[in-house]
């Protein structure tokens, strides 16, 4: 999960239903992925139930927030490369 020491800004967008989500992420993955995400989360010791009271172990939360951060970078990678082509064709067009 990530270092609390080095936290990165999250990146957010405001869904089509105004609710305010992890770019590629829904809602509730969003709500998951804090969840994870948290230090009260890196201290939960086997047995504990989390999110969808599921008993869940630290290498499975390990591999969740994986899993979401993965889809996460995908996203905001396409996102980015959309903007930026966006912004070219905008320049190029009232050049």
């Amino acid at each position: 999960m990530s270092d609390p020491q080095k936290d990165s800004p999250r990146r957010y967008l405001v869904d089509s239903v105004g609710q305010r989500v992890i770019v590629g992420l829904s809602l509730e993955e969003t709500i998951e992925f804090e969840t994870l995400d948290s230090p009260a989360a890196r201290r939960l010791s086997n047995g504990r139930r989390l999110w969808d009271q599921r008993d869940v172990g630290a290498e499975e939360r390990g591999l969740r927030w994986l899993e979401l951060y993965a889809k996460h970078e995908r996203a905001w990678s396409r996102w980015i490369a959309e903007s930026r082509a966006r912004r070219d064709w905008h320049f190029r067009s009232s050049s």
